[in-house]
């Protein structure tokens, strides 16, 4: 993801830690010794030991700081197996940048042969994309060209946003940024560790091949199951079109804040937002 200007990050930070999280005084030391003795406990910890020892020793300051945003991200409802190894491993491990060709435009023609399907209908390609994609880890849609040329307009003029994500005991704040025929979103805490290199929890992408011929774009979200799961990844994406599609006043002043005016911007306003919707 592109990084965001240092000042708004800084302080969309401080903002949401002061107020959620109360950190204990102790000494850089003992918070470490407490933080390893603890990790230890972790089914993963053996697999990862040498980089923590090696990130404890190189930069103990950066070591506690993912330790804490690690215990922050806890979600005891989902299942252990799976949360803590993926979450586990995230932390330390950023995504590798994108070469020049991994950076263009994503092609549908990676995902589904267009000779296949090119003389038929838009009715006919809505139903094989969606029978397509059952029973697999994404998320799909055909959505008309019409609503794609508003998406489009808007993300060039609001590239990031930052939305609310509900989860069982509050709300998570998600990072979307626009590339491309893509859109990324990355939890913010993610963000805060490993800044354009942090790993997305859903990556949107539209195909526009039969946009002018068919009037139609399709649409594929995939996600990161360790991270978020079926019904979050829709409600991101439900969210994506209510702010970029068809957005209400207060969407689009939300946006224009956020983009425009940064000191301005309140995250409870987008929590308000949300919590009048039915997803």
């Amino acid at each position: 993801m592109a990084p965001v200007p240092n000042l708004f990050l800084s302080r969309t930070f401080f903002r949401i830690s002061t107020s959620v999280i109360k950190r204990s005084f102790m000494t850089t030391q003992s918070r470490a010794e407490k933080a390893l003795e603890d990790l230890s406990k972790n089914a993963y910890y053996e697999k990862y030991a040498d980089k923590i020892a090696q990130l404890q020793k190189t930069s103990p300051q950066e070591f506690l700081s993912r330790v804490e945003q690690l215990e922050k991200h806890k979600t005891p409802t989902k299942k252990p197996e799976q949360v803590t190894e993926g979450k586990f491993s995230q932390l330390l491990n950023p995504k590798k940048p994108l070469d020049h060709a991994e950076a263009s435009e994503a092609p549908l023609d990676k995902v589904m042969k267009i000779d296949l399907i090119k003389d038929k209908s838009a009715d006919e390609i809505r139903e094989i994309w969606h029978e397509y994609h059952v029973q697999k880890n994404f998320i799909a849609a055909v959505v008309p060209a019409h609503d794609y040329e508003e998406l489009e307009t808007r993300g060039r003029e609001f590239p990031t946003f930052l939305f609310a994500l509900p989860r069982s005991q509050g709300y998570e704040f998600i990072m979307s940024q626009f590339d491309r025929n893509c859109v990324h979103f990355t939890p913010l805490l993610y963000y805060q560790v490993h800044k354009e290199n942090a790993p997305e929890c859903l990556t949107i992408t539209h195909y526009v091949e039969f946009k002018d011929s068919k009037k139609i774009v399709l649409m594929r979200g995939e996600y990161d199951k360790n991270v978020i799961d079926l019904k979050e990844a829709q409600c991101l994406a439900n969210q994506l079109q209510l702010y970029y599609v068809r957005p209400t006043t207060e969407k689009l002043e939300l946006l224009q804040r956020f983009t425009e005016k940064p000191d301005e911007f309140k995250h409870m306003d987008v929590i308000k937002q949300i919590e009048n919707l039915s997803l």
